[in-house]
């Protein structure tokens, strides 16, 4: 493999899609061993195929590898090659069809941070385009239900504070938080909302996110747009709604908050009931949600940038 594009790719992933430290590393060492492997077995880049992949999967299976482990592989390779074929370099990805390994038991699907940046970085500016980016961000940065989001009203929102009131399971309320990404999506698209609500004829509707007709956004709607939105990014992954949560969970534990804290965002009763998330969690607890979460310390979007924010 060409190191030079193997460290564009990695710089891209630090300086565009804001991966933490810890993400970029772990893929610069999945990228250095499958070159390694590469050249152990006489395989040019260039003959890499969807053979060649099963080959090198099959590897790390009788390496014991765990399959959470395999799929961070496969997701760096379908980047790396993903990369390539936007800057030019190739015409088509040899990984096109690839799908992650299926995992035992009943762990939650996740998506990785670099899967999550690709399905945020919706761009345009449209009221679709900016409420589509502002649903998935607020998603991943609160962790709540899909039920939860589309009952949010605009007087639940504090602004200030970058939090929501979200009205939970049995009624039971609880309050979450924004990280800087989902601010500024979140602030984007309320400007463009009012707008949307004088074109359709309407001003009287309380929900935050809305469809066309100027109503309220219902569980399948958003469901539509998160599958639509994976289906652009070329994504192989089962993605609903509920995939955000279970990736918010599964990074904030991996960077260290407490499991407690995970599941009073959440809004679990029970802990047992999160302790399934830590199944990559590494052991080292804090409670700091701003620290843990990847989206917490986002650069300023271009809109934010414009407004001197």
């Amino acid at each position: 493999m060409n190191e030079t594009h193997v460290e564009l790719y990695l710089n891209y992933l630090t300086s565009v899609r804001n991966l933490s430290g810890a993400t970029v590393k772990a893929y610069r060492g999945d990228l250095s061993a499958f070159i390694g492997w590469l050249g152990e077995s006489g395989t040019s880049e260039a003959q890499v195929d969807l053979e060649v992949v099963r080959r090198y999967v099959g590897h790390l299976s009788r390496q014991n590898a765990a399959t959470a482990t395999i799929n961070r592989v496969l997701s760096a390779l379908k980047g790396y090659f993903r990369f390539k074929v936007r800057q030019g370099y190739l015409k088509t990805s040899p990984l096109e069809g690839v799908r992650g390994m299926k995992r035992a038991g009943t762990l939650p699907d996740f998506l990785f941070e670099d899967e999550v940046a690709e399905i945020v970085a919706v761009e345009g500016g449209k009221f679709h385009e900016l409420r589509d980016r502002a649903i998935f961000e607020v998603l991943y940065s609160t962790g709540c239900r899909v039920s939860e989001l589309v009952g949010i009203n605009v007087t639940d929102i504090d602004g200030v504070r970058g939090r929501i009131l979200v009205h939970g399971k049995g009624r039971k309320d609880r309050i979450v938080f924004l990280g800087k990404a989902a601010r500024g999506a979140l602030a984007d698209y309320l400007a463009i909302r009012r707008e949307h609500l004088r074109n359709v004829g309407s001003s009287e509707e309380p929900a935050v996110f809305l469809n066309q007709l100027g109503r309220r956004l219902t569980q399948r709607g958003v469901s539509t747009i998160v599958q639509r939105r994976v289906a652009e990014t070329g994504i192989i992954k089962h993605t609903s709604p509920h995939t955000f949560r279970h990736s918010f969970a599964t990074h904030v534990l991996d960077n260290g908050a407490d499991i407690r804290v995970v599941q009073e965002l959440l809004g679990h009763a029970s802990l047992s009931t999160t302790q399934v998330y830590t199944h990559l969690g590494l052991g080292r607890l804090k409670e700091i949600y701003s620290q843990a979460h990847p989206h917490a310390h986002e650069r300023p979007s271009a809109a934010e940038t414009k407004r001197g924010i």
